[in-house]
């Protein structure tokens, strides 16, 4: 039983050992299967792979090669549009081109034509200009030689006045010697028959002198005075001929126009500004109207104050120099040149009382002396007139032997009543001699500068001479223009009118009279008040004032609000 249990334990080891190898065996040969299968499925995917990749390839590289090709026709396409642009836009430039030539040929043609008629004017011009001189070298010829005549004659009256002087001198000394020897004898015949001493005698003696020395003395006196009419004609005119001849001046005629030069046309747009808003801005703080047109290289400031013209001319100068141009600067601008004109005006008169030798006047008077440069008389430059006016009187004060001092005093400052800031209903020659007499000047300047139009009685000797002087100056021939005189004082009397109403800040005449700018001030004055202000000014100036053609009231009421980050 043993030995069957042991056989059976070892037959099972057996069968489990046999087993085991032949599981061994089963597994490797199902391994090498399954490698071999597997070898064979991955080369199958690597080869599907590669089939893949080349036909992706293919396909990517046939897609490639159509956007390239549908790019390049784009590309020729484009071109082709941009050719045709490109030569649509050169024909039409050149054609522009074209155009602008030829409308600068016409307009260079047109300037041609313009400039041979300015040179055919001005050689008529200056043939006549040659002509009016020959007549006046005749003139001045025949004048010369009236006034050697003049001077001739006063030579030999002066010869025969010396002459009739020593002859009555000498019956004068005869005389004297009769009646010292009819003294002698009536001393011998006082003291022999009256008895009267000798001082009683002397006293008798020089009394009857005196009685018939006051004859002979009126006689003499009465010849003299009569001899002084006759000839005080002659040689009043020997004076005044003399002290013209060596008093040589310009005339300086004012206009109401100043051209302001540019580099460029360029810069009119600039002046101008976007809308006209900057050349608006120039004129509404100047006062002036500023004329931009076709004119080369030249902007044109037309005004009666000049002044006025001569702020505006320099603010230009500055905004042009600066490059920024707007109405905030602009206004800057005019707001510092016009304190440097106040500067420039104080200076013209120092320079001027020097010039002419005049020391101690006061500074006002060196102001207004300044002031005389920027204003008229009737055309004439008022510093051009009184400076002649000075050298006139003191020439004719040094041949009558007067002051000389004072009489260029006086002929300086004759029209000082002109240029005041205010303008009282007083004659001009009054107002100053009352400035003269208030800052302290000599009585006799004074005089004369009241009385030099008549206004009152002459007291001084140099009263008449500045009258005669102001009148030798104001003949000169061209030196005054009446019409310009009336002129401004209308476009003066125009702008005062407006300047009555309550609100009207500045009123500024311009376009020779046709237009009057007034502004408002806009916090007291509302937009149906500046209408019926315009309105109200038209009527008044109807009323009172006498015109031609007819005057446009334009009344501007402008806001502005400032304030300022600190």
């Amino acid at each position: 039983m043993s030995l069957i249990i042991l056989y059976v334990a070892v037959a099972a080891v057996i069968a489990l050992v046999a087993g085991v190898l032949v599981g061994r065996q089963l597994a490797g040969k199902a391994r090498q299967d399954l490698e071999g299968e597997a070898r064979t499925k991955a080369q199958q995917l690597l080869d599907e792979a590669e089939t893949q990749a080349t036909r992706t390839r293919d396909e990517r590289i046939q897609q490639s090669k159509d956007k390239f090709r549908n790019l390049k026709n784009e590309h020729e396409q484009e071109q082709k549009r941009l050719r045709r642009e490109f030569e649509t836009e050169s024909q039409r430039l050149k054609a522009a081109l074209d155009q602008e030539l030829t409308e600068r040929r016409q307009g260079v043609l047109a300037q041609e034509q313009s400039i041979k008629h300015l040179t055919d004017t001005t050689q008529k011009q200056l043939e006549t200009i040659q002509q009016k001189e020959k007549e006046f070298d005749g003139t001045r010829e025949k004048l010369q030689a009236d006034s050697d005549n003049l001077r001739t004659r006063a030579e030999q009256q002066e010869e025969k006045r010396q002459a009739k002087h020593e002859a009555a001198l000498a019956e004068l000394q005869a005389k004297q010697q009769e009646a010292e020897a009819q003294l002698h004898d009536v001393q011998s015949q006082l003291e022999k028959v009256a008895g009267l001493t000798a001082a009683e005698a002397r006293e008798q003696l020089v009394e009857s002198l005196k009685n018939e020395a006051q004859l002979q003395a009126s006689s003499y006196i009465k010849d003299t005075v009569a001899q002084a009419k006759l000839t005080a004609t002659k040689d009043a005119k020997k004076v005044v001929l003399e002290t013209i001849q060596r008093t040589a001046s310009e005339h300086a005629i004012e206009n109401c126009v100043s051209v302001f030069n540019i580099e460029s046309d360029d810069v009119k747009g600039k002046i101008i500004g976007r809308e006209g808003r900057n050349i608006r801005a120039l004129e509404a703080a100047t006062g002036v109207e500023v004329i931009v047109d076709d004119t080369p290289e030249a902007i044109i400031i037309s005004g009666f104050d000049p002044v006025r013209r001569e702020i505006a001319r320099l603010s230009l100068h500055l905004l042009v120099k600066d490059g920024r141009i707007h109405p905030a600067r602009v206004e800057e601008i005019v707001a510092k040149t016009t304190k440097k004109i106040e500067e420039e005006i104080i200076e013209i008169g120092e320079r001027t009382v020097i010039d002419l030798g005049i020391h101690g006047l006061h500074p006002e008077l060196i102001r207004m002396v300044g002031r005389m440069r920027f204003r008229s008389s009737y055309g004439q430059n008022l510093l051009q007139h009184s400076r002649e006016v000075a050298n006139l009187c003191a020439t004719m004060a040094a041949e009558l032997g007067l002051n000389v001092k004072h009489a260029r005093r006086a002929g300086l400052l004759h029209d000082i009543g002109k240029v005041t800031t205010e303008e009282p209903e007083l004659p001009h020659a009054i107002l100053g001699m009352e400035m003269a007499k208030k800052y302290k000047e000599h009585p006799d300047v004074v005089n004369a500068i009241g009385a030099h139009h008549d206004e009152m009685e002459m007291t001084a000797l140099i009263s008449p001479i500045v009258q005669a002087c102001d009148a030798i100056s104001g003949s000169r021939p061209g030196a005054r223009r009446e019409m310009m005189e009336s002129y401004i004082k209308r476009l003066r009397q125009l702008e005062e009118t407006a300047s009555a109403f309550k609100g009207v800040n500045q009123t500024y005449a311009i376009q020779a009279g046709r237009e009057l700018r007034v502004i408002v001030d806009a916090e007291n004055v509302s937009d149906d008040r500046a209408a019926e202000l315009s309105f109200e000014i038209s009527q008044k100036i109807e009323k009172e004032m006498q015109y031609p053609g007819q005057i446009k009231v334009t009344v501007i009421r402008e806001m502005r609000s400032v304030a300022y980050a600190k």
